[in-house]
């Protein structure tokens, strides 16, 4: 599929509006002609809907598809499966549909009272029992007017939920191009969007951990007890925490500065090093009362057997809180990170002071990640930019039972943040952009792009990361959700948190364009 091509041949058959669908099918404001219509989620198209369609086209002339907008489907926690833009694509696409509506109310009354189609086809399913209320009250307003409800022969049915959960489609490549063309957007514009990031400035300010792996051959266990018997053959340090921020953030050639916690310690020391080594300014705050923090996972054949944290979790005393401030306060940069992993920086009573010392002019961006201790993402109050993932929003929210952009929605506002970017792990993330939680207008959808899954740890850090840089660069929130989800992307196709490069992106980028364009 050519990408200028994707859609240019059905838009024109695609309405959000009924009143400018109505315009084109009056002939000098008289309709000539038999209207149909038929209504439905439409997640995935599958035979019984064909047969629906194609029952109903041979009772009128013109057939009027309306869908339901992504914002009122609850039939599942990440459902629709198809965005609105891609399901109104799909069924423009068949020479049998006329025009394909976006209906922007969560019941078709409101359309049907402003259309007045001479019939309104219903599969045969909602007339195989007791006929529910919905429909009673579609009945009653096609009567209203003169209208007639049909019912189409049930002969095959197919349920876009069933075929969901035995398989999910892959639509990654084709959401994605209907986002680019939907905002006007290229894949020049999104490899454009990763140069020249180095004329940018950021100031990380959060939890160094030090991530080691100790890997180790697998011997056995014991007979009486369930003990695991390793042979150790080697071990590596990596920067981890807010230092892999930072470590992204430099890796681009961007001015970066690094305000962190350490102990006296040989991890101190292995991170001045690393700062040394990526040219990344660190402001260190020393406690010799607590060490730096330090997880060691054991790995037997790609096994996780087990990790054991070596760490002091108290909050960090008055003195240590003066010192943050003056440096987040000294430090001008474009964007500020808070990095928070509740390691001892960060807490509900002192987030408020340390926020106040950013520059009012400064981005904002934090991340809490709750992995394993208490943090909450919603503390970080009024911030540009917030980064949970799924876990970490139902966790602050207290909401277990949401789907993903009620439960996006109701965090942005719980944080009154003005972007926030939902993470959800193999699912891609869910970008909300503006606070018209009910306009689709508000969220993007980018599924992820990881073909060959390594190690997803730290996805999360080059999403923060690449998010913030590529928005100072382009002030375009599309393309920064867009850049931040592909940078996570290859951060899982690599064992250990390692900082992603910008010619990791475009090659991601290169591959992706070469799938759409065969």
């Amino acid at each position: 599929m050519k990408l200028t091509n994707f859609s240019k041949s059905f838009r024109n058959k695609i309405f959000a509006s009924p009143e400018n669908l109505l315009k084109i099918i009056l002939t000098h404001g008289k309709r000539k002609k038999k209207v149909i219509m038929c209504h439905g989620v439409f997640d995935i198209v599958h035979p019984g809907h064909i047969r629906h369609l194609i029952h109903a086209k041979s009772k009128a002339d013109i057939l009027i598809v309306s869908i339901t907008a992504d914002k009122y489907i609850k039939k599942g926690e990440y459902r629709p499966h198809v965005p609105q833009d891609l399901r109104a694509m799909n069924l423009a696409a068949f020479e049998i549909v006329d025009f394909v509506l976006i209906d922007q109310n969560d019941e078709p009354i409101k359309n049907l009272k402003i259309l007045k189609p001479d019939f309104f086809a219903k599969g045969f399913e909602y007339i195989s029992g007791k006929i529910n209320e919905k429909t009673k009250e579609e009945e009653k307003t096609l009567k209203n007017y003169g209208g007639k409800i049909l019912f189409t022969p049930g002969d095959y049915v197919n349920s876009s939920s069933s075929l969901i959960k035995f398989k999910e489609p892959d639509l990654r490549y084709e959401k994605l191009l209907i986002i680019l063309e939907k905002y006007n957007l290229s894949f020049k514009d999104l490899k454009k969007s990763v140069k020249n990031l180095k004329k940018q400035s950021v100031h990380i300010v959060g939890d160094t951990i030090i991530d080691t792996f100790t890997y180790c051959n697998m011997l056995g266990g014991q007979n009486k007890t369930p003990t695991l018997s390793v042979l150790y053959n080697n071990k590596v340090d990596f920067l981890g925490g807010a230092g892999v921020v930072a470590k992204h953030i430099a890796s681009t050639g961007a001015k970066t500065y690094f305000t962190t916690l350490l102990g006296n310690d040989k991890f101190a020391k292995f991170v001045e090093k690393e700062c040394k080594k990526f040219k990344i300014k660190l402001n260190k705050i020393e406690d010799k009362n607590r060490p730096t923090v330090n997880k060691n996972l054991f790995i037997s054949e790609n096994h996780r057997l087990l990790k054991v944290g070596t760490l002091d979790n108290t909050p960090i005393n008055q003195e240590q809180l003066k010192l943050f401030s003056n440096y987040i306060k000294k430090i001008n940069t474009k964007a500020v990170i808070f990095s928070d992993f509740r390691h001892g920086i960060f807490n509900k009573k002192n987030i408020p002071h340390l926020s106040r010392h950013i520059n009012k002019k400064t981005f904002k961006v934090a991340d809490s990640q709750v992995a394993s201790w208490w943090g909450n993402i919603v503390d970080f109050k009024y911030f540009d930019l917030i980064t949970p993932n799924e876990k970490e929003a139902r966790f602050a929210l207290s909401d277990q039972v949401s789907g993903v952009r009620s439960l996006a929605a109701e965090a942005y506002n719980e944080a009154k943040a003005k972007w926030l970017i939902l993470k959800m792990g193999k699912r891609g993330v869910l970008s909300v952009i503006n606070k018209r939680h009910f306009s689709n207008e508000s969220y993007i959808s980018i599924d992820s792009f990881v073909n060959n899954l390594v190690d997803p740890v730290g996805a999360g850090d080059a999403l923060l990361a690449y998010s913030t840089l590529v928005y100072l660069n382009t002030k375009n929130k599309i393309l920064a959700t867009i850049i931040g989800s592909l940078a996570a992307s290859c951060e899982c196709e690599v064992d250990g948190n390692m900082p992603v490069s910008p010619y990791e992106i475009i090659e991601k980028l290169n591959d992706i364009e070469n799938r759409l364009n065969v």
